[in-house]
């Protein structure tokens, strides 16, 4: 989506009238859990595995995640991590591995797949722990806090995001720069599970830290994710939800500029977060323009479990919110 567009999407979320969308496509995990629980993925047929081909299934999965892709990343990744298997030496393999198994994650967690969601993670950092690369350390150390958050564990993955965050930093075998983008999403993903804990001053202590850690550096092309003062704000913006403060979020939200947002992934994040924080405002018209907006900059987004959820709440709406069943339908929702 264009700069202009996204600046549209804003003015439509928090001023203007409400407009339609187009339709989100499904996505489905079936062949990466046939390729976790039965090995069934086979390389696919584009010549010898090198590590240039590898590196380049690598990055190309990074990019239709960061895209909002999931329904093609979905299909690919099997075969990618069949493809890095294959690569020699062993400890650069591991790495590639635990590099997929690590955005393979995130894919779980998107879709709402919690059950895939403890295996890629382990996955992934045990690949990691072998491979020996300290950025996929951290992500993969990232990744397995997120597990043990959705399973409820909110006290040991705080702990771990945190932990993580520390080691990276003292990692020296690392520029500065991949250590501290690295620190900074650790710490960010604490200060979320630490909110969603109802934990206030450490939630809003390790944002804070998060914040000071981007301003002393700068966004790493090495990073395993995306990093930087938006990235901040966005958790920022969670954290104040997740601790009932809709109204400091939605004043938040209105100094983030969308079209800053690195990848379409995490505009539609945005929107969807913004929408959350509406809802429990208790603004149903908002809720639903932001949920339209997130739509636009990433279809595949609104058929993400917490989507469902409010525009399922907002169905009872649907006299004064024209085309909310509709979107409802395109989110996934069963509607009567």
């Amino acid at each position: 989506m264009r700069r202009r567009e996204l600046l549209a999407a804003a003015a439509v979320v928090f001023t203007t009238p409400l407009a339609g969308a187009s339709p989100a496509e499904a996505s489905t995990l079936g062949p990466l859990e046939d390729h976790l629980l039965y090995g069934t993925a086979t390389v696919p047929k584009r010549g010898e595995v090198s590590p240039a081909g590898v590196a380049a299934e690598v990055k190309a999965s990074r990019e239709e995640f960061r895209a909002a892709r999931y329904d093609t990343l979905a299909r690919n990744l099997p075969g990618r991590i069949a493809q890095a298997q294959g690569l020699e030496p062993a400890e650069l393999s591991a790495t590639a591995v635990a590099d997929l198994y690590n955005i393979a994650t995130r894919l779980c967690i998107k879709l709402g797949e919690d059950g895939l969601v403890a295996i890629t993670a382990d996955r992934a950092l045990t690949s990691a722990r072998i491979g020996g690369d300290a950025l996929t350390i951290a992500e993969a150390h990232r990744m397995v806090s997120s597990a043990w958050r959705r399973q409820g564990h909110l006290a040991r993955a705080t702990d771990i995001a945190v932990r993580a965050a520390q080691d990276v930093r003292e990692d020296r075998s690392t520029p500065e720069t991949a250590r501290l983008a690295a620190s900074v999403s650790l710490l960010a993903t604490a200060a979320y599970t630490a909110a969603k804990m109802g934990d206030r001053p450490t939630a809003h202590g390790l944002i804070g830290e998060a914040a000071e850690a981007t301003e002393i550096g700068r966004t790493s092309p090495e990073a395993r994710t995306d990093t930087g003062t938006q990235q901040v704000l966005l958790h920022q913006l969670s954290v104040h939800y997740l601790l009932g403060d809709a109204g400091q979020a939605i004043d938040l939200a209105r100094t983030i500029n969308p079209a800053a947002l690195p990848t379409a992934e995490r505009q539609g994040r945005f929107f969807t977060d913004v929408a959350r924080c509406f809802d429990q405002w208790g603004k149903p018209e908002q809720c639903y323009r932001a949920l339209l907006a997130a739509e636009r900059a990433a279809p595949q987004e609104i058929r993400r479990g917490s989507v469902k959820n409010l525009a399922s709440g907002l169905l009872r709406h649907d006299r004064t919110l024209p085309g909310v069943r509709a979107f409802a339908g395109r989110a996934g929702v069963a509607v009567n």
